[in-house]
């Protein structure tokens, strides 16, 4: 669902002013529709995340609701996996890496893959600041696959995202799905958790795969528990 400016105010904590600013810097991912303003639920969580602008729980309430059904953000993450010391000398070597070791079937295009997340790069870093990057194709591509895949790559030094805070990237999700509608419910849940200090704080290449999945865990159980009330 696309969300208007006074939505987007009440999300944020802004006023509607600060929007109609950003809009006019052409700050904020916006779309003119006739002679309103519509916002992408996921492209405002992204460049929300990047600049490390709280967002209101309210903003899930419905994907929630909607999701119910759907696999949660911790068993995609168990199906892809937590890979350490992934080589990479920049982005497009760095992404067929990564690519390389996510558990896909085999008749998976990896090279396509590669080059729809490199070409999304090329549009605007997914890079949402303190070194994390969340590499995915704008429209989301659909692969005959059984249940979403979440895999959290830890690089062996930083690779240079073009980030908003200038530091190099040096962890990475890559989210596959089987679905438009998961795709959708997976990132949005994925930024959430992101947006969260205490996850971010663990979520790194010193951790254990096991604090890091308890660490998703917990937070998945906080959403929901937000989304019930």
């Amino acid at each position: 669902m696309m969300l208007d400016v006074k939505e987007v105010a009440r999300y944020l904590a802004v006023s509607e002013k600060t929007v109609y600013r950003w809009i006019s810097g052409k700050e904020i991912p916006a779309y003119k529709i006739g002679q309103s303003y519509r916002f992408n639920r996921v492209e405002l969580l992204e460049w929300a995340t990047e600049r490390k602008i709280k967002v209101s729980h309210d903003l899930f309430s419905e994907e929630i609701a909607a999701g119910s059904d759907m696999p949660s953000l911790t068993d995609s993450l168990a199906a892809g996996g937590i890979h350490y010391s992934l080589p990479g000398s920049d982005k497009e070597n760095l992404l067929r890496s990564i690519v390389n070791v996510m558990p896909l079937p085999a008749d998976i295009d990896r090279d396509f893959l590669a080059e729809a997340l490199l070409a999304r790069e090329n549009l605007g870093t997914t890079a949402i600041g303190d070194r994390i990057a969340i590499p995915h194709v704008r429209n989301p591509i659909v692969f005959h696959i059984g249940s979403p895949v979440l895999s959290l790559c830890f690089l062996d030094h930083p690779v240079d995202f073009g980030a908003l805070d200038g530091q190099g990237v040096d962890t990475v999700f890559t989210l596959m799905t089987p679905t438009v509608r998961s795709h959708l419910h997976l990132l949005s849940r994925l930024g959430f958790a992101l947006h969260l200090p205490e996850l971010r704080k663990i979520v790194n290449r010193s951790s254990t795969a096991q604090q890091i999945t308890a660490a998703f865990a917990a937070c998945e159980a906080r959403l929901n528990d937000a989304g019930r009330k």
